[in-house]
């Protein structure tokens, strides 16, 4: 057990940039699972309890600085559930090429979403019901999302907020935690319920990334942001890089050559 404590440290950091930027930690955490030989449903869901912690601890955080709209979270939250479900079912039989591609992807999309989030800020707007029909489907759509690769829902609630709803960014990130907070608990039960996860590497995690959450959330009201953006997008970046490697590789050798 005492080899694993690394897995606090890493916790602690994907805590403080998931809080700070709305997306959950996963983003961090999965890779490096990935990469150190984690087999994709174990990485996606130990990634999970952290996500859980880091979306407590930031909730806790946000919500005394009166920034989370709980109305509007309580509602996308709780629609997320039947999604996380989903994604953790169909978890089970992808293969880690296959997960490696599409985790990818999904790393690309983050940065698109870190660099993007404060230009498509817009005014307040009264929220139509053709938005109210998108919103559910897009709850629904996250929740798979979320479970299938241990990441939270972030980089679809923050933008949905945002363009679509017209909310502040300074509510629109706290409030993705709130309803992180659903998705995340949902999926760490599924996942659970199939057995995926480990429970003491997974307790390490959610240890550091609760602290992370709690330094995050306090840091995201004095830190130059810019900084932030292109220290975590390089990593990401990198990381998306070396899962595509990897994918390719590991089809190599399925193949023989």
């Amino acid at each position: 057990m005492i080899d694993q404590l690394w897995l606090i440290l890493l916790g602690f950091a994907a805590g403080i940039l998931g809080s700070m930027l709305g997306l959950g930690g996963g983003i961090i955490v999965v890779p490096v699972l990935t990469f150190l030989g984690f087999s994709s449903t174990a990485a996606a869901s130990n990634s999970l309890f952290a996500a859980l912690s880091n979306a407590v601890a930031s909730t806790i955080s946000y919500s005394r600085q009166k920034r989370i709209e709980f109305s509007l979270g309580l509602k996308l939250g709780l629609l997320t559930i039947p999604g996380t479900v989903l994604g953790a079912v169909i978890s089970t039989d992808v293969t880690p090429s296959i997960f490696k591609i599409l985790f990818g992807l999904v790393l690309i999309a983050s940065v698109a979403y870190i660099f993007l989030r404060k230009k498509i800020e817009t005014k307040e707007k009264t929220i139509s019901k053709q938005m109210m029909v998108f919103a559910v489907g897009a709850s629904f759509f996250a929740g798979i999302i979320s479970a299938f690769f241990g990441i939270g829902g972030g980089i679809i609630f923050v933008p949905l907020m945002v363009a679509g709803m017209g909310m502040a960014m300074k509510k629109a990130a706290p409030t993705s935690q709130l309803i992180l907070l659903f998705s995340s608990l949902s999926g760490v039960i599924a996942h659970s319920a199939l057995g995926h996860p480990d429970f003491n590497q997974a307790g390490f995690l959610a240890i550091g990334s609760f602290i992370g959450g709690l330094v995050g959330a306090r840091l995201s009201l004095d830190v130059k942001e810019r900084y932030l953006q292109i220290l975590v997008s390089i990593v990401i970046l990198a990381a998306a890089a070396k899962l595509f490697f990897d994918s390719v590789s590991d089809n190599s050798s399925f193949l023989g050559f």
